[in-house]
């Protein structure tokens, strides 16, 4: 189905055209007609199927064809959890608006408010933001929200994960009454749906793809490696494969750092970007390896939710991630859109817990290799996990330091807490950072 017979406007029609697309996506067939008509949504889809374009399209038609207020504000909200994924939301804003005289700004931390204290000033139809900046400035009395006519939560299960939960519930005190609703997910989970049943009204529901899954044109592997041999085995298959443009994720920043320092002494280029990096190091890291220039990105979770590249041919999951719902967002950076992607994952005894836990979830059962040189030690013993990101979930059944073998509550990295209200508290002072980052 073409995107002219989905009922869209001339000038939206030719930006479309203007990026080289022609064909709209399962999500934007079912999800554009739906916010033309004025309803509530909630679509789940895999990453990188066009869930963006999907709401932006139709949220542009819908402002530029209704009346506009007589007071200046912002009619339509958009919110995301990280910086990265709120600047790509914001350039499709842009380049699907080109031909349209609406009015559109990104705010973030991370970077001096007041250039965007001056563009809401001047009047915004569209706001993107992330829920710490925009309360930040609502609060210093630089943002009206009273106007606001469409809402989107965008990656809602991921702002969920990273303790935004409060926050959007302050948001939504700040709206009117009477608004569209529009809440996209990656997946489907029990909480989101909580959500979506205080936030939307009678909401058409979209699911392109059944819960969790992976896209099928990502071919997935699992190296066995010892955990001391992971960075020189990556470095091994960066050469040996010749691979190019390689997403590499891992657990905690200071892993970042040190695995992109040691791929520079083998002769890779490689940046790390995560939430201590400044908003102009990530920008210049995420640029470099968008364009070419750049061969390895390391990232972690937080900083690579919402990064659109276009096909990007490898991600490897350096260190599995503690929580299984992540693995399908990770190696959704790859096999966008159609095009073929490999997704790696390097897997030392210590996560042979968290791959069952994947495999489950994505109702697979993954490939598995040794690379000759690289062979794991069959007497190995699993260690805890060093946990980078809340850890909702442990590894292969070590035993946590201070506890019971598997009776530990993953802790902050380093290590495990055997108290429930220690973890708790843990969990909401990294939930507080990790706002604060955003």
């Amino acid at each position: 189905m073409s995107f002219s017979d989905l009922g869209l406007r001339p000038e939206l029609l030719g930006a479309i055209q203007a990026q080289g697309y022609s064909e709209a996506t399962p999500i934007q067939r079912q999800a554009i007609p739906a916010v033309l008509d004025g309803q509530d949504l909630l679509a789940s889809a895999q990453t990188g199927t066009g869930k963006t374009a999907g709401f932006t399209l139709p949220m542009l038609q819908r402002l530029a064809g209704g009346k506009r207020p007589a007071k200046r504000g912002v009619r339509a909200l958009v919110l995301t959890p990280t910086r990265e994924l709120a600047a790509q939301v914001g350039e499709s804003v842009r380049d699907y608006g080109q031909n349209l005289s609406l009015t559109s700004h990104v705010i973030f931390g991370g970077v001096g408010q007041q250039p965007q204290v001056d563009a809401i000033r001047a009047g915004l139809d569209i706001l993107v933001a992330t829920p710490g900046r925009l309360l930040d400035l609502q609060q210093q009395g630089h943002v009206d929200l009273s106007g606001v006519e469409i809402l989107v939560l965008d990656e809602a299960d991921r702002m969920l994960d990273m303790g935004f939960i409060h926050d959007i519930r302050k948001v939504l005190k700040l709206l009117p009454a009477k608004r569209q609703n529009l809440l996209f997910s990656a997946t489907f989970s029990n909480e989101i749906q909580t959500l979506a049943n205080q936030l939307l009204d009678n909401p058409t529901l979209i699911e392109v793809a059944r819960r969790n899954t992976t896209a099928e044109t990502v071919d997935q592997a699992v190296y066995r490696v010892d955990r001391e041999k992971k960075r020189e085995l990556l470095a091994h298959l960066i050469h040996s494969q010749r691979w190019f443009q390689v997403l590499v994720f891992t657990r905690t920043k200071h892993g970042a750092n040190r695995l992109a320092e040691h791929l520079g002494k083998r002769d890779i280029p490689a940046m790390a970007i995560h939430g201590n990096k400044s908003q102009s190091a990530r920008t210049k890291a995420l640029t470099a390896f968008k364009s070419g220039d750049l061969q390895v990105l390391v990232a972690t979770d937080i900083a690579a939710r919402g990064l659109d590249i276009d096909e990007l041919p490898h991600v490897v999951n350096f260190e599995l991630p503690n929580v299984a719902e992540d693995y399908v967002h990770r190696i959704g950076r790859t096999g966008r859109a159609g095009n073929e992607g490999q997704a790696v994952s390097l897997v030392c005894v210590d996560e042979h817990g968290l791959l069952k836990n994947i495999e489950r979830l994505i109702k697979r059962d993954l490939v598995k290799h040794i690379e000759p040189g690289f062979e794991p030690d069959p007497n190995a013993k699993p260690e805890p996990i060093e946990n980078g990101r809340g850890g909702r979930g442990r590894g292969g059944g070590g035993k946590p330091s201070g506890g019971k073998p598997g009776g530990g509550k993953p802790g902050n990295s380093g290590g495990t807490s055997t108290s429930d209200d220690s973890a708790r508290r843990k969990r909401r002072r990294r939930g507080g950072q990790k706002r604060q980052q955003a």
